[in-house]
């Protein structure tokens, strides 16, 4: 070797000693399960995963290089230069939905900018179990700061003072983080007398539960106190159906008072008198489950995996389960000893135990060769996080149901797919579920579909049904001849169609040619000769949504990736829909229930005219609380205008008890200001959580004498006969239900023959990034103009001028908030001419 090659040799080992420092560093200081660094790499734009510590780098393949551009909290650390700490999971759906759809399990996050002159080096990254909103208390950032101030230094002085030259474009290393101080596992027996209710431990047990030596553990109750505390109810059902022939399924994953996990299994024990007695084990996982073998005696299956996906122990049971010998489990990675254990959705289930405190339960398909045992079975795996290791227990599928769905497909070699083209773009659910995040209708989530998910996989049809009362109905459809799926519309359940199949077995189709679905499938009408299909069911929470088909106009085959990742993205789909489906209903009802409560018509007066328009947001629920109405007040008229706060069904059935309210104040021909203090008063004791504003005149037709009051709205406009038209200054009082005792000025005001009083809610004046007062010195003009325009109210309509004002809102296809205009005019009295 070469002075430079040797060289080399060594700055790249002093390099990852330095990245796996202060990762390590990081885990302390941010109380973390896994850090990492991410530094530049040759490719511009790029970062790239350098050290990883306390998680298989495998379970962490999508994030080992990341494009500066993305929106995720390094890119951000990096690009902005500060800090980005996500407490849990609630703050990286709000700030990062990609980065939560990837990794959608409870934990928060701490991303520190590595500096190295102008811009950054890298970035420090942590996941640390999930906190409240108030993690700065729980999280030493100076200390954060100063360890990756310290490692860019370093690096720097290491690459001779060239921060350019900090480059990394390797594969991450993993480093297994340091251990706590290990404390002995253990575990020990019992057996239960339902007779006498009197409980016998072993001498291990006996020390495990700290009884002193030769003390039985006494009743069912004291022994179940003894195992977990809080938990004793749990443990004494479960004594009680084990007893009846009921053991449970699997171990009770338990809690001790010290807080270590324990682990409680159940089994009826042969009897030997007039009740049958239970025997049972208690397993203490403590910090190091691997010591001596502890687990030995059970008989589920129970191994351990450190921090990298290694197996430090296996018990006997757990060898015979997945037909392997100790020697050939111990000390290896899950992925080499259990070749059918990695693939998508297992990794899920892995990563979801690693980086969070909660156990995790799931089914797995164990293939072997086959000499002498069946070629495959299932399994019952659930996973107990710790520290340092996670405790793994597995029960044969013999003790539980089978579970539902395809059975796994033979692994196709990594890279490829069953037709032999690239898998490099194989698409990944996390984009379509960020894309879905913005889809509100069922017509917006096929949309969705058929942008993302067609071109990703290289199909050309799409066809989406969804279930209503036990038929099919298409919901949308591209690429099919014109017609072809008409005759399958409304299609019953009991029909023989791969598509109405797949939704009934819960079981994606997957044909790689016309030939194959025909055969399948005689008789059924094909929309092409060559081609293939697939069939994905539509499931979301176990409830019957629908069925996605995806075409393609060219002979493919399905790897065993693309059969995973299609199945994850039809759930996807699923709850996307029956979260548009819940949303269509709901708006059905808002949008009903404001059309009840809006008026039908406006009170009537011979001396005065009327309009009133209104438009609901184009953005959210699609209805508000925006009201207006107008009512007979003694011999004169109410005019009232609010807005509510907030949209959908809540706002809409809030704004309906107000309008009763005004309009009962505004019959028994009340001033203003008690109409808004009743009103007030109403909307506070019916606390429902929301408030309004509101403002309110009473008209006396006869001689236009005005009496007004508001409540946080926004000022009238008035248009006099001349054509001036102004903002009224009308002082007023707070929104309605905030403050009981709030006082609501009133103004008087003469509103003149052929003049023009608007009144109108801030949906017609208000834009994102503008100032509402420039809002409504627009509307003040547009009203001068439309009001000239519609030459003299008496001789025409207001209805042209109230539409005059809200044409431009009503065209918007960005509308965020409601609309309400009410515009009222004196009309001259008979006989008068002008």
């Amino acid at each position: 070797m070469t002075g430079s090659g040797e060289q080399a040799v060594r700055s790249r080992a002093r390099l990852a000693a330095l990245l796996a420092d202060a990762s390590t560093g990081a885990l302390g200081a941010a109380g973390g399960r896994v850090a990492g660094v991410y530094l530049r790499s040759s490719a511009p734009g790029l970062l790239r995963l350098a050290v990883l510590v306390g998680l298989p780098g495998p379970l962490f393949r999508p994030w080992w290089r990341l494009h500066v551009a993305r929106p995720l909290p390094v890119t951000d650390a990096y690009r902005l230069g500060v800090q980005v700490v996500l407490p849990n999971a609630m703050a990286t759906v709000r700030r990062y939905p990609q980065f939560a759809a990837g990794l959608p399990f409870p934990f928060g996050s701490v991303h520190v900018p590595v500096p190295g002159g102008t811009e950054p080096l890298g970035v420090l990254t942590v996941l640390r179990p999930a906190v409240s909103d108030s993690v700065d208390e729980l999280l030493d950032r100076d200390l954060l700061a100063r360890l990756a101030e310290g490692l860019g230094a370093e690096l720097i002085a290491l690459a001779d003072g060239d921060p350019g030259a900090v480059v990394w474009d390797g594969e991450p290393l993993c480093v297994r983080p340091p251990t706590n101080s290990p404390a002995q596992a253990t575990a020990g027996h019992f057996s239960w007398d339902p007779a006498t209710s009197s409980v016998h431990v072993d001498d291990r047990l006996q020390a495990m539960l700290g009884l002193p030596s030769g003390v039985s553990a006494g009743t069912e109750a004291t022994f179940a106190d003894a195992v977990a505390p809080a938990d004793t109810h749990r443990i004494r059902a479960a004594l009680r159906d084990t007893a009846t022939g009921k053991p449970p399924r699997t171990p009770l994953s338990l809690r001790s008072q010290e807080g270590t996990e324990r682990l409680l299994d159940l089994w009826p024990a042969t009897p030997d008198g007039p009740a049958p007695k239970v025997d049972g084990a208690v397993f203490d996982a403590g910090r190091a489950a691997s010591a001596d073998g502890a687990a030995d005696l059970l008989p589920q299956g129970v191994f351990c995996l450190d921090r990298l996906g290694v197996i430090v122990y296996a018990n006997p049971a757990a060898a015979g389960l997945v037909d392997r010998d100790l020697e050939s489990l111990l000390g290896h990675t899950l992925w080499e000893a259990m070749p059918w254990f990695t693939g998508p959705p297992y990794d899920d289930h892995l990563r979801a135990a690693l980086l969070s405190a909660d156990p995790v339960h799931f089914h797995a398909r164990r293939r072997t060769p086959g000499h002498g045992k069946p070629a495959d079975d299932w399994l019952a795996v659930s996973v107990y996080p710790g520290a340092d290791l996670l405790t793994c227990v597995l029960v044969p599928a013999s003790r539980m149901e089978a579970p539902a769905g395809p059975a796994p497909e033979a692994q196709a070699p990594e890279g490829t797919a069953a037709d032999g083209h690239s898998m490099a773009p194989l698409y990944r659910p996390i984009a379509l579920a960020i894309a879905l995040t913005d889809a509100v209708t069922a017509r917006q989530v096929s949309a969705v579909v058929m942008q993302e998910l067609l071109p990703a996989f290289g199909g050309n049809r799409l066809a989406i049904y969804l279930l209503q009362e036990r038929h099919l109905y298409l919901a949308w459809e591209t690429g099919f001849p014109q017609g072809f799926l008409g005759p399958f519309e409304g299609v019953g359940l009991d029909a023989h169609l791969p598509g109405v199949e797949t939704l009934t077995t819960g079981r994606p189709l997957f044909f790689e040619s016309m030939q194959q679905l025909a055969a399948a499938y005689p008789g059924i009408p094909l929309d092409a000769d060559v081609g293939a299909r697939a069939f994905l069911p539509l499931i979301a929470s176990g409830r019957a949504v629908g069925s996605c088909i995806l075409g393609f106009d060219r002979l493919r085959g399905f790897s065993t990736e693309e059969r995973t990742v299609l199945t994850a993205l039809a759930g996807l789909i699923a709850h996307a829909m029956e979260r548009a489906q819940r949303y269509d209903s709901e708006a059905a009802l808002a949008r009903g229930l404001q059309q009840a409560l809006l008026p039908r018509r406006l009170s009537a007066h011979p001396g005065v005219e009327t309009a009133g328009r209104y438009l609901p947001g184009t953005q959210g629920m699609d209805v508000g609380g925006d009201w207006y109405d107008v009512v007979e007040a003694g011999d004169g008229l109410a005019l009232v205008i609010g807005d509510v706060q907030g949209h959908g069904v809540q706002a809409a059935a809030t704004m309906g008890q107000l309008r009763s309210s005004v309009r009962a104040f505004a019959l028994s021909d009340r001033p203003p200001d008690e109409v808004l203090s009743g009103t007030n008063r109403l909307l506070i004791d019916l606390d429902p959580g929301q408030f309004a504003s509101c403002c309110y005149l009473r008209l006396d037709p006869a001689t236009g004498r005005a009496q007004i009051a508001r409540a946080g709205h926004p000022p009238p406009l008035l248009r006099s006969p001349d054509g001036r038209t102004r903002v009224l200054d009308i002082p007023g009082g707070v929104v309605l239900g905030v403050d009981p005792h709030a006082r609501y000025p009133v103004t008087e005001l003469l509103l003149e023959p052929d003049a023009i009083l608007a009144l109108y809610t801030d949906g017609l004046v208000e834009r994102p990034g503008a100032d509402i007062d420039d809002g409504i010195t627009a509307l003040r003009l547009a009203l001068a103009k439309a009001g000239a325009a519609a030459g003299r109210p008496g001789r025409r309509s207001l209805a042209g001028v109230a539409d005059r004002l809200t044409a431009t809102a009503r065209h918007a296809t960005d509308r965020p908030d409601d609309v309400a205009l009410l515009l009222a005019a004196r009309r001259p009295a008979p006989g008068r001419i002008r």
